[in-house]
């Protein structure tokens, strides 16, 4: 008994001489945070490369999580408000062109959700300069009725351009005029797969419009829409006063199924289709959903598994600090002193390694679109060039962000517990005796 309480002595100068607070232990009663942060930035640290590992092993976790989530987020963003903002929520078209039916419109809005309706003319045609041809689909619009169920003259450059009946201007999406390498005032000949009869034979139908305006939604209607007035729409496509169908707006972006019930109650006998943006779009954004929960549940089980990692490094601590662990046991130290020590060198490892994660996750996700862009630039290529937008969207919501400070913050202190418990049941007599 001699020997190991002049063991025990030796060993307390010694932790002394380190500034570990053990002389003022009976009198002090939040030991545990304090000698936990003396094990991490203190002169005797207890750190492994293990434990370092860990945190760097977790904070890359985070980050990647909260980039994949943000990319997500974003091109979910731009499908609803920017896609399906210029884009109509649903569309009704007639099998033969058709005259249009007031009282079928009056009766159509207030009902099935429908907010607004615009008529539409809608073909597909070739665009050409006299050298380039491109395909496009022409939509002959009217300007005031077609705001209310599209935010398209957002987009249209420059601010203030407008369609006038009669002067045969049309709005060309940006990427398309690049293609045929005009630009604002320019001529573009629209060529009808309809045949004229002509001295000199069947001739496709064609008519030249003058350029008022470049659409810029960064989507994939830049590259092959062309909007012009209905008036011209009619005369070009030889109609009358006949119409394609309507366009709609809905209140509610998920709530298409009333629309077929509307049309026919509007419409009656009349033949048509109803198509909402559900069957042009309505897989992707499922895709969009489907990625999000999975990639959210597939990462969280990487940030777990980074977490755990620190289980290994806390164990060596453990062992590293057992003589000092056993000196504050026979000193007077309860086991929840010892509990709480390493429960806070292991909530004070894992939160550096998720403030690090968070930090760095945010920071690449703002940093990633313009280094997308200057890669593509660079390449000369169009990285985005396959996706319905061009360029790579980021949306960083501050609910996802709290989602996985929650999550990561309780699998680190599940992943703490055991080292904890097991600084717990070393018996000090057992380890004073060796020393």
């Amino acid at each position: 008994m001699a020997g190991q309480s002049q063991a025990a002595s030796v060993r307390c100068s010694r932790m002394d001489s380190n500034s570990h607070p053990i002389v003022e232990l009976r009198h002090a009663r939040n030991l545990g945070p304090a000698i936990a942060w003396r094990y991490v930035a203190g002169a005797a640290s207890g750190l492994s490369a293990v434990s370092i590992a860990a945190v760097f092993g977790l904070a890359l976790s985070v980050a990647v999580l909260i980039v994949v989530l943000s990319v997500v987020n974003g091109f979910e963003r731009e499908l609803r408000e920017r896609v399906l903002g210029v884009l109509a929520h649903a569309t009704i078209y007639f099998p033969q062109p058709s005259r249009p039916d007031r009282r079928a419109e009056s009766r159509l809005v207030g009902t099935g959700g429908i907010t607004a309706l615009s008529p539409i003319v809608e073909e597909a045609a070739l665009a050409s300069n006299g050298v380039k041809v491109a395909g496009v689909l022409v939509t002959g619009i009217e300007p005031e009725r077609h705001r209310s169920v599209s935010d398209l003259e957002r987009y249209v450059l420059p601010t203030g351009a407008i369609l006038e009946p009669g002067l045969f201007q049309a709005w060309l999406g940006q990427r398309l005029a690049g293609q045929l390498g005009v630009q604002v005032g320019d001529q573009v000949t629209l060529v009808l797969p309809i045949p004229t009869v002509s001295p000199v034979g069947l001739l496709p139908r064609q008519r030249s419009f003058t350029i008022s305006g470049l659409i810029n939604t960064q989507s994939e209607m830049d590259a092959r829409g062309v909007f012009i007035h209905i008036d011209d729409a009619r005369r070009l496509f030889r109609l009358g006063e006949q119409i394609a169908g309507y366009q709609l707006r809905i209140a509610d972006l998920f709530a298409t199924d009333e629309l077929y019930l509307a049309s026919a109650t509007a419409f009656g006998e009349r033949e048509m289709q109803v198509r909402p943006w559900t069957r042009v779009h309505g897989n992707l954004y499922q895709a969009i959903v489907t990625q999000k929960v999975t990639m959210f549940v597939l990462l969280s089980f990487l940030v777990a598994v980074a977490a755990f990692n620190l289980v290994s490094g806390l164990v060596m601590v453990a062992e590293q600090k057992r003589v000092d662990v056993a000196i504050l046991r026979s000193l007077g130290s309860t086991t929840r002193t010892v509990l709480t020590i390493f429960l806070s060198l292991g909530l004070l490892l894992g939160g550096t390694g998720l403030c690090l994660g968070l930090l760095t996750g945010v920071g690449i996700s703002h940093v990633l679109p313009g280094l997308l862009t200057f890669v593509s630039s660079w390449s000369g290529r169009e990285l985005m060039g396959q996706y319905f937008i061009s360029y790579l969207p980021i949306d960083v919501r501050q609910v996802d962000l709290i989602v996985i400070t929650i999550i990561s913050g309780v699998l680190i202190l599940l992943a703490t517990l055991y080292p904890a418990w097991k600084a717990t049941r070393q018996r000090p007599v057992e380890i004073l005796a060796h020393e």
